[in-house]
């Protein structure tokens, strides 16, 4: 219920920002219309007003957001620096850091966004229903036979951790390194240098015994 307060103040925000920007944009495209003599004497006219506000030192009212935004915004047209009048440069330059830093901080949100409820409660269930599943296995899975394609690192964030003390349900390596030595062969591939400066090519092969003998060939 708190947010309901934000999500309202945020699309009336953005809703009058949409219309300043429409209002302020018609404006700036009937301007382009009359001569550059007529602008110049405009200008001249509305610097006169506010010269006459500044003698009577009337000070304006705080500016809104969606203000500060189209000042900056057009302050990319010309040199503000010599129109700038109800606030100094130093406040202004702060209006563009901030809207640059909100800018980059919507740009440059962290993380990815969750996966939906049903493929994460699936992903659970996948793990718990095969204990020996990594997430490597889990995520090839739902490629191949659902076509969800998901990373495993992904997968690893939302598969049940095991409780402490408890026997993991893989195989380790030990473990499996016994229960199939009869059937590995170790190879390995080396360049030995004879006395002469020969080369000669040796592919090992070790073969583990069950009695707990390795044979070389």
């Amino acid at each position: 219920m708190e947010l309901l307060p934000l999500t309202i103040n945020l699309a009336a925000e953005l809703a009058r920002l949409a219309g300043a920007l429409s209002t302020d944009g018609m404006r700036f495209i009937a301007l382009l219309a009359p001569p550059r003599i007529a602008l110049a004497a405009e200008n001249l006219f509305l610097r006169k007003q506010l010269a006459f506000y500044q003698e009577r030192k009337i000070r304006p009212r705080r500016f809104d957001n969606v203000t500060r935004f189209m000042l900056v915004l057009l302050s990319h047209g010309f040199a503000w620096q010599d129109a700038l009048v109800n606030v100094t440069p130093k406040t202004f330059i702060g209006w563009h850091r901030a809207g640059f830093r909100l800018f980059w901080r919507w740009k440059s949100r962290p993380g990815r966004p969750r996966i939906p409820a049903e493929l994460r409660a699936l992903i659970r269930e996948m793990a718990l229903s095969n204990p020996s599943w990594g997430e490597e296995r889990i995520a090839n899975e739902l490629l191949l036979k659902l076509g969800i394609q998901i990373s495993p690192r992904t997968v690893r964030k939302y598969v049940p951790k095991r409780p402490r003390g408890q026997p993991r349900g893989d195989q380790r390596w030990s473990t499996f390194v016994r229960n199939h030595a009869s059937a590995i062969l170790a190879c390995d591939f080396c360049v030995v240098v004879t006395a002469t400066f020969r080369l000669l090519y040796v592919l090992v092969v070790i073969e583990h015994r069950p009695d707990g003998l390795c044979t070389a060939m």
